[in-house]
């Protein structure tokens, strides 16, 4: 399979290109600034400069064509209201529209599990924001004729993944490793039983692989 990541230079990113990789998948990751080149090649992707947020949908459908996948997990990371528009939301409505365009009909976005940041204090406006512009990005996907699979994990954490989650179509708020939602993108990317569906994903006591492969018989 090829993949194309928008968002390969992140935590999420940079695992994912490695496990697909190892699988035997060609991976290619776009990213804006010349210095994050090396992040992405040594994990075995091939890098592309792109700039989300100033090219147009025309050029980023050129870089996307030809792959057979596309793997969004870019984000603004709270650098401000006004970035996390234009990445988090108008960044996926551009991505989106490009692989429509492009004809890669496969689109895996990375969101958030609608209780994140909940609890304890209040939520700043920034944060609300976040929500609003995340909710939307996903309301807009879903609404597209693409093969898509929005997968929102609960609170990120950086600790080695261990290969064992909760997915389903609504669970329990908790943690996540990077590296088990990565496992999961992986997985959930070679399977085609997952189809335009919603995932809430946490750590968990399942193998990912079984976890996507129940995700895939609820379907039927």
């Amino acid at each position: 399979m090829k993949v194309f990541q928008i968002g390969a230079a992140g935590g999420i990113g940079s695992i994912l290109s490695r496990l697909l990789v190892e699988r035997g998948d060609q991976v290619t990751g776009m990213h804006r600034s010349p210095e994050q080149t090396e992040t992405i090649t040594r994990t075995g992707a091939q890098s592309v400069l792109g700039d989300l947020i100033a090219d147009s949908t025309e050029t980023l459908a050129g870089h996307l064509a030809g792959h057979d996948a596309v793997v969004f997990s870019a984000g603004a990371h709270g650098t401000g209201q006004e970035l996390t528009t234009a990445i988090d939301g108008d960044g996926l409505v551009k991505a989106a529209d490009a692989a429509a365009l492009a004809g890669v009909q496969r689109f895996v976005l990375v969101s958030v599990f609608p209780d994140a940041g909940r609890g304890g204090d209040s939520p700043n406006a920034g944060f609300e924001h976040y929500m609003r512009v995340k909710k939307t990005a996903d309301v807009h996907l879903a609404g597209t004729d693409l093969d898509w699979v929005i997968v929102r994990p609960g609170t990120l954490k950086d600790e080695p993944g261990d290969g064992l989650v909760t997915a389903g179509p609504a669970i329990e708020y908790g943690n996540v490793r990077r590296g088990n939602v990565a496992a999961f993108l992986a997985e959930v990317l070679h399977e085609p039983g997952v189809s335009r569906e919603i995932v809430e994903l946490t750590d968990g006591s399942t193998p990912v692989a079984d976890a996507v492969a129940a995700l895939a018989a609820l379907r039927g």
